[in-house]
């Protein structure tokens, strides 16, 4: 007996997945060349793309940092430099009037009042543009703090002077104290992280865009890769959606390069001939302001502050202020060789002229004093005529004369170099959108062939 036929239905195929068929499609339409022509436009298309917002990125990044360096950090560094040498000078006008006593001149006292007040509004700046909770911050706030405490110092030992009694001198000295080793230090402090900042802008400024450049030239690349397809298959010399397209990439990455050089030329010329040389200038400055003030303290403490050096008891101001010149010295021979031209070489070399002048005079006045001349060495001192202290406003103006020679020189370098990358994000954008349209008109117009 026959078996029974088997009755069934035969399994139906597996469902396939749209993104399969659209592989395959891809697949299907990659052999034909209209479709290998839409894949090479698209490709072209989003390399100069990429191109062109990674150039303006990086542009944006780098002018933004460039336009800090000229307008924020390096401001923000001279406003804290001011800082430190309003509250010196005003040490140093304060204990000048102190050894003139009843004769303070109403000059004396306005330096002091000018310096206080320079002091206080340069601290407001520099706390509108710090950042909250930072630690300059920090140090705007303890400057703060202190000066009044070391305004009330000042004029207790001047009141206490004028009525002839000696712990005036005893207040001026904690006035010092209290100057030297905490205003001072808190001033420095935000100084050098003001300066670290501009560092940090520099180095965000300067760097060559590389990413951009490299996407540049593969997009150059790619375009005539794509144009030279196009030759071997039509003995067509141009494609003039391509050519138009390469035109632009080339323009852009051009641009890029020599633009960026430019600025950066600017920045570097900038560091080196303006902020080297008024940071060396602000530390001389500095140093000159410190030494006048242990110079007029000397006389004011009368062996009161002593030191031992090499087991030798000498007076501690005195031995202060021969520092202070010393380092007044260096930075102005440093100033000297970082002078590039003769405006910035003649009130570097007045300013050494005047300091030799001063230690002269300085030693004149240390001998009448330690010969119990007390009143010959105050007039060698704060005299009218042939005292220290005029050297010392002949140093003090000079270095203001080539601070502000420096400053001149670095705005213009910082300028010329920010205006080298001016437009380039926004050129490199609208040219890099214009460079992927002429791609996919010069493809466009080969696709059109085979309709």
């Amino acid at each position: 007996m026959a078996n029974p036929p088997t009755t069934g239905t035969a399994a139906p195929p597996g469902r396939r997945t749209a993104l399969a068929e659209g592989a395959d499609r891809l697949r299907s339409a990659a052999t034909t060349e209209p479709g290998r022509l839409r894949a090479v436009g698209a490709v072209l298309a989003l390399l100069v793309v990429a191109f062109g917002a990674v150039t303006a990125w990086q542009t944006s990044d780098r002018a933004a940092a460039a336009d800090d360096v000229l307008h924020k950090s390096q401001p923000l560094s001279s406003a804290a430099a001011d800082i430190y040498r309003s509250l010196a000078d005003a040490n140093t006008a304060a204990a000048g009037g102190f050894l003139a006593g009843g004769q303070e001149t109403a000059a004396s006292r306005e330096r002091y009042e000018d310096d206080i007040d320079t002091a206080a509004a340069k601290l407001v700046t520099a706390a509108n543009n710090s950042d909250a909770g930072s630690p300059s911050t920090a140090a705007i706030t303890k400057l703060n703090t202190l000066l009044p405490e070391y305004k009330g110092l000042v004029e207790r030992a001047r009141t206490y002077n004028r009525q002839g009694f000696p712990v005036g001198g005893a207040y001026l000295r904690y006035a010092n104290q209290k100057m030297q080793d905490e205003m001072l230090p808190a001033a420095e402090d935000l100084y050098e992280r003001e300066n670290q900042r501009l560092q940090d802008d520099y180095a965000a400024a300067k760097p060559y865009p590389w990413a951009a450049i490299a996407l540049g030239v593969l997009a150059l690349a790619a375009l005539a890769w794509a144009q030279h397809r196009d030759y071997r298959r039509t003995n067509r010399v141009l494609n003039h959606g391509m050519v138009a397209a390469s035109a632009a990439s080339a323009v852009v990455l051009l641009w890029l390069v020599v633009g960026h050089s430019v600025a950066r030329a600017g920045l570097d010329e900038s560091y080196e001939h303006g902020v080297r040389s008024l940071d060396v200038l602000h530390d001389a400055r500095i140093a000159s302001l410190k030494a006048r003030g242990n110079e007029n303290l000397t006389l004011v403490a009368r062996g009161a502050e002593t030191v031992k050096v090499d087991d030798t008891t000498v007076d501690a101001y005195d031995h202060d202020f021969t520092e202070e010149m010393a380092t007044l010295g260096k930075g102005l021979a440093a100033a000297a060789e970082l002078a590039d031209d003769r405006a910035g070489e003649k009130p570097v070399a007045t300013a050494q002229s005047n300091m030799a002048e001063w230690k002269k005079r300085h030693a004149a006045a240390r001998a009448q004093d330690d010969n119990g001349n007390y009143e010959q060495a105050l007039a060698l001192v704060i005299g009218a005529k042939g005292a220290t202290g005029a050297c010392f406003d002949g140093v003090d103006a000079s270095l203001a004369t080539a601070l502000d020679h420096e400053r001149h020189e670095f705005r213009q370098a910082a300028g010329d170099g920010l205006d080298a990358m001016g437009g380039l994000p926004l050129g490199a954008a609208v040219l890099a959108v214009l460079a992927a349209a002429g791609a996919l008109v010069g493809i466009g117009r080969r696709l059109s062939e085979y309709r």
